[in-house]
């Protein structure tokens, strides 16, 4: 039966949730920490990983994203179309990811090659695993308030990842290595990636089909793709897609080199030293010793907390307003929010804290919402052409990541660089300082406002909304009768 309406239990809910909680633990710690990992770990140049991030990135995106999609599409077996592919790469990804971060003892060039394959077989992996991930939202029911409750319980799920990966990872990477941060993240990935696979298995278990495509419809590859080259609104997403994770991976990126080497030590101890205490008296001793280790970690997981409450009431202004005027005006004022940092001097700790409570609120109301959106835009093209490509169109959210992701975190590394950073040094150059505080706050603000400049032209508002669901459920209960 094609339950296009069907409401979705919590369980279901949670289950697929835990698909997402999966994934970023691989991605948030890409985002967070892989320059970093690159430069200040690894031993690689910042010109060396800025050419392997971009260009094996790029690679991924734009050549095996739309393949995996197209095969996804095409996928059939007793459990669905992209519930198998969850199962099947849920113990591979796991052992990828932590070989893409362990130091085996090579040479230079030996450590270029290794990063290169490790990192090239973990984003196909990734991929392989994330896009029929996301398309399963798609199919999982046809109620487009039931996908905005099902985006805001999966990206709940994200800010837990992302809470653990930002806020306590810097510290127990130290810890877990004894002061060697090559074991430590060794240590801590393995870890992850076990936790990781029972949950995308739970995810498989739990979850199930529903939008089927009607028996009749069999296209080409070549019809899909000419569908989403005339489709304007996967085009604008595909694009938006792409700038948010250009911002997401620069600014992410370069928080940890902001907090080692231009945040005043000695200030932001004294500002979080209560806090501490306070934690410590509740029993949480995760922070360490070390005080700026404590201050990123502090400084993440305020802005992942607002994140959550922001996210908390994306649904219900999605719902009342439309999905894309409320992306476009919470961007907007979340990018405000990094602009100020540029202007912050080293020991204006609490601005620094406030600005990105700030930003994690209103950024956190959109998360949900450009998920959705990618769902909306599967309805538009079966709506417009009557067929439905679940799978390809969900690409444009994986080829905009990992293009995004890349250049981004390309564009991190080339940077630091450009303005003369060096690894692991007591002490930068005054371009090298100039340099993390652009990374932190005018560069990553540019995607995003060219990304609200986009919106203008996309044109599934709310009234489409309406229209796209209520025919599209009377073609399909036609198609049942």
């Amino acid at each position: 039966m094609n339950s296009t309406s069907q409401k979705l239990s919590i369980k279901e809910k949670i289950g697929y949730s835990l698909g997402d909680l999966a994934a970023n633990l691989v991605f948030q710690t890409l985002i967070t920490y892989l320059a970093y990992f690159y430069t200040d770990i690894y031993g690689l140049s910042p010109t060396h990983s800025s050419i392997i991030m971009l260009v094996v990135g790029l690679v991924a995106a734009f050549i095996f994203n739309p393949i995996v999609g197209a095969i996804a599409d095409r996928t059939n077996t007793r459990w669905g179309k992209f519930r198998p592919w969850i199962l099947w790469t849920a113990v591979p990804l796991g052992i990828i990811a932590i070989l893409a971060f362990s130091t085996p003892d090579f040479s230079y060039k030996g450590k270029v090659i290794y990063a290169v394959v490790t990192y090239t077989l973990l984003l196909i992996l990734y991929a392989a695993n994330n896009l029929p991930y996301s398309a399963l939202s798609g199919v999982i029911t046809g109620n487009m308030a039931e996908r905005n409750s099902l985006s805001s319980y999966r990206f709940v799920a994200v800010m837990f990842a992302q809470f653990f990966v930002q806020v306590f990872m810097l510290g127990i990477i130290k810890s877990a290595g004894g002061g060697d941060k090559a074991i430590g993240i060794e240590k801590v990935m393995t870890v992850l990636a076990i936790v990781g696979t029972i949950m995308l298995i739970i995810t498989f278990l739990t979850t199930k089909e529903r939008v089927v495509p009607k028996p009749e419809q069999k296209s080409s590859i070549k019809e899909d793709l000419g569908d989403l080259v005339k489709n304007k609104p996967w085009l604008i997403m595909l694009s938006l897609t792409t700038l948010v994770f250009v911002t997401l991976a620069m600014k992410g990126g370069a928080y940890v080199y902001y907090f080692e080497n231009y945040v005043d030590r000695e200030q932001l101890a004294v500002v979080i030293h209560p806090i501490l205490d306070f934690l410590l008296s509740i029993g949480m001793d995760h922070f360490g010793d070390d005080p700026i280790s404590a201050g990123f970690g502090l400084f993440n997981a305020g802005g992942i907390i607002f994140m959550i409450v922001g996210i908390m009431l994306s649904k219900k202004l999605a719902d009342t307003y439309g999905k894309r005027d409320v992306f476009a005006t919470f961007l907007f004022i979340s990018t405000l929010f990094i602009l100020a940092f540029y202007f912050f001097p080293s020991t204006s700790i609490i601005l620094i804290f406030v600005s990105q409570i700030l930003h994690g609120f209103f950024y956190g109301i959109t998360i949900p919402i450009l998920w959705a959106m990618i769902a909306d835009v599967a309805d538009y093209s079966e709506w417009k052409n009557n067929r439905r490509a679940t799978a390809i169109i969900f690409s444009a959210m994986m080829v905009g990541l990992k293009a995004g992701l890349s250049i981004g975190g390309a564009l991190t590394t080339w940077f630091l660089g450009f303005f003369n950073y060096v690894p692991n040094a007591l002490e930068q150059p005054d371009s090298a300082i100039n340099g993390i505080k652009l990374l932190v706050s005018v560069f990553p603000s540019i995607p995003f406002l060219i990304g609200v400049g986009l919106l203008f032209f996309y044109e599934i508002n709310k009234k489409m909304e309406v229209e796209l669901e209520c025919d599209l459920k009377e073609r399909r209960l036609s198609v049942v009768k």
